[in-house]
Protein backbone atom coordinates (compact mmCIF):
# COMPACT_ATOMS: atom_id res chain seq x y z
CA UNK A 1 0.00 0.00 0.00
CA UNK A 2 1.29 3.46 -0.84
CA UNK A 3 1.91 6.18 1.71
CA UNK A 4 -1.01 8.61 2.13
CA UNK A 5 -0.27 12.30 2.04
CA UNK A 6 -2.16 15.55 2.35
CA UNK A 7 -2.63 17.44 -0.93
CA UNK A 8 -3.74 21.06 -1.46
CA UNK A 9 -3.78 22.43 -5.01
CA UNK A 10 -4.48 25.98 -6.19
CA UNK A 11 -6.45 24.78 -9.20
CA UNK A 12 -6.83 28.29 -10.67
CA UNK A 13 -3.03 28.62 -10.76
CA UNK A 14 -2.54 25.30 -12.57
CA UNK A 15 -2.13 25.56 -16.37
CA UNK A 16 -4.58 23.80 -18.69
CA UNK A 17 -3.12 20.72 -20.39
CA UNK A 18 -4.17 20.45 -24.04
CA UNK A 19 -5.66 17.08 -25.01
CA UNK A 20 -6.26 16.63 -28.74
CA UNK A 21 -8.67 13.81 -29.60
CA UNK A 22 -7.81 12.09 -32.86
CA UNK A 23 -11.25 10.48 -32.86
CA UNK A 24 -13.12 13.79 -32.50
CA UNK A 25 -10.65 16.02 -34.33
CA UNK A 26 -11.13 18.44 -31.43
CA UNK A 27 -9.13 19.74 -28.48
CA UNK A 28 -10.22 19.49 -24.86
CA UNK A 29 -8.37 20.67 -21.77
CA UNK A 30 -7.65 19.24 -18.35
CA UNK A 31 -5.88 19.84 -15.07
CA UNK A 32 -4.84 16.58 -13.40
CA UNK A 33 -5.26 16.88 -9.65
CA UNK A 34 -4.97 13.46 -7.97
CA UNK A 35 -4.37 9.86 -9.06
CA UNK A 36 -4.50 7.13 -6.45
CA UNK A 37 -1.64 4.68 -7.13
CA UNK A 38 -3.49 1.81 -5.42
CA UNK A 39 -6.90 2.05 -7.13
CA UNK A 40 -6.16 4.17 -10.21
CA UNK A 41 -8.95 6.57 -9.16
CA UNK A 42 -8.45 9.98 -10.76
CA UNK A 43 -9.66 13.50 -10.08
CA UNK A 44 -9.18 16.22 -12.65
CA UNK A 45 -10.78 19.39 -13.94
CA UNK A 46 -11.91 19.05 -17.56
CA UNK A 47 -12.97 21.77 -20.00
CA UNK A 48 -14.96 21.01 -23.14
CA UNK A 49 -14.89 24.08 -25.42
CA UNK A 50 -18.22 25.29 -26.82
CA UNK A 51 -19.55 22.83 -29.38
CA UNK A 52 -17.27 19.92 -28.40
CA UNK A 53 -19.25 16.74 -27.79
CA UNK A 54 -17.54 13.49 -26.84
CA UNK A 55 -19.47 11.13 -29.14
CA UNK A 56 -20.87 7.72 -28.16
CA UNK A 57 -18.37 5.77 -26.08
CA UNK A 58 -18.01 3.44 -23.11
CA UNK A 59 -15.64 3.24 -20.16
CA UNK A 60 -14.40 0.26 -18.09
CA UNK A 61 -14.71 2.60 -15.09
CA UNK A 62 -17.51 4.59 -13.50
CA UNK A 63 -17.08 8.34 -13.43
CA UNK A 64 -18.75 11.46 -12.16
CA UNK A 65 -18.81 15.06 -13.28
CA UNK A 66 -19.59 18.00 -11.01
CA UNK A 67 -20.48 20.97 -13.21
CA UNK A 68 -18.51 24.09 -12.25
CA UNK A 69 -19.27 26.35 -15.24
CA UNK A 70 -21.50 26.18 -18.32
CA UNK A 71 -23.91 23.37 -19.18
CA UNK A 72 -22.96 19.70 -19.45
CA UNK A 73 -24.92 18.10 -22.30
CA UNK A 74 -25.35 14.31 -22.05
CA UNK A 75 -27.43 11.66 -23.78
CA UNK A 76 -29.57 11.74 -20.60
CA UNK A 77 -30.17 15.51 -20.44
CA UNK A 78 -28.42 18.82 -19.79
CA UNK A 79 -27.08 19.97 -16.42
CA UNK A 80 -25.84 23.34 -15.18
CA UNK A 81 -23.52 24.48 -12.39
CA UNK A 82 -24.00 22.65 -9.11
CA UNK A 83 -25.23 19.42 -10.72
CA UNK A 84 -23.37 16.16 -10.15
CA UNK A 85 -23.76 13.50 -12.85
CA UNK A 86 -22.64 9.89 -12.28
CA UNK A 87 -22.04 7.52 -15.21
CA UNK A 88 -21.89 3.82 -14.26
CA UNK A 89 -19.26 1.55 -15.77
CA UNK A 90 -20.16 0.08 -19.16
CA UNK A 91 -23.18 1.80 -20.80
CA UNK A 92 -22.84 3.85 -23.99
CA UNK A 93 -22.83 7.59 -23.34
CA UNK A 94 -21.97 10.96 -24.79
CA UNK A 95 -21.30 14.28 -23.12
CA UNK A 96 -19.83 17.68 -23.80
CA UNK A 97 -20.55 21.39 -24.10
CA UNK A 98 -23.40 23.34 -25.64
CA UNK A 99 -22.77 25.10 -28.94
CA UNK A 100 -22.77 28.45 -27.12
CA UNK A 101 -20.51 28.02 -24.10
CA UNK A 102 -17.64 25.99 -22.66
CA UNK A 103 -18.38 23.56 -19.85
CA UNK A 104 -15.95 22.97 -16.98
CA UNK A 105 -16.40 19.95 -14.71
CA UNK A 106 -14.67 18.29 -11.80
CA UNK A 107 -14.15 14.77 -13.19
CA UNK A 108 -13.78 11.77 -10.87
CA UNK A 109 -13.19 8.10 -11.78
CA UNK A 110 -13.38 5.08 -9.51
CA UNK A 111 -10.44 3.29 -11.17
CA UNK A 112 -8.06 3.82 -14.13
CA UNK A 113 -9.63 5.81 -16.95
CA UNK A 114 -10.02 4.43 -20.47
CA UNK A 115 -12.34 5.45 -23.30
CA UNK A 116 -13.66 3.21 -26.07
CA UNK A 117 -15.53 4.91 -28.94
CA UNK A 118 -18.51 3.05 -30.39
Amino acid sequence: MSESKFVAIDVAAEPWETRYSEHLGKTMYRKNLVTDPDTGMEIRVVKYPAGVMNTRHTHPCAHGMYVLEGTLVTNQGSYGPGHFVWFPEGPEMEHGATAETDVVVLFITNKPFEIHYV
